[in-house]
């Protein structure tokens, strides 16, 4: 089962702090992290999503890869993916934001200017060992699809890093 977590920090530095730690962590095999991204709210109040593929690359990667398996059967694989590429780019540039993008905007918009969230898709996690490690950046908890129970645990770890760091 996956889960979404959603922690906001109180500037770019320390969420990308997290989001490396949480990268390590993947490699590590401690957190199995389907997708992760770090979102920005600068001053002005614009939200910006950095890690977030281009529209118009993934849509021409993906429409080469079956333009190429179609090809394949048509014995003109190159030929395929070339024309693949190109359609699948031109509806990637022309797509909407999915509703994907759409939520991490709106999680974005609930940022104080100036600070920042990293939003994870995790499927499994060795919670004991990964916890403590996320949770020495402290954050606040925006938003999860955790049980309540996991939630708290989160919370609580966050908080008590918190607490820690002002005493």
């Amino acid at each position: 089962m996956t889960d979404m977590i959603a922690v906001a920090y109180p500037s770019e530095t320390v969420a990308g702090q997290a989001l490396t730690e949480l990268r390590a962590l993947h490699t590590e095999h401690t957190v199995h992290v389907a997708d992760a991204v770090l979102i920005t709210r600068d001053h002005d109040g614009e939200v910006k999503i950095a890690g977030k593929p281009h529209p118009a690359a993934s849509g021409a990667l993906g429409g080469a890869l079956w333009g190429g398996l179609i090809g394949l059967l048509l014995l003109q694989p190159l030929l395929g993916a070339a024309v693949g590429a190109a359609a699948g780019g031109a509806v990637g540039a022309t797509a909407e934001d999915d509703e994907r993008t759409q939520f991490i905007k709106s999680l974005g918009e609930r940022l104080a200017p100036g600070h920042a969230a990293v939003i994870a898709v995790i499927y499994d996690a060795t919670a004991d060992k990964a916890l403590p490690r996320i949770a020495q950046f402290g954050g606040e908890v925006l938003h999860t699809s955790l049980s309540q129970a996991d939630e708290e645990e989160i919370r609580s770890a966050l908080n008590a890093h918190q607490a820690a760091t002002v005493a």
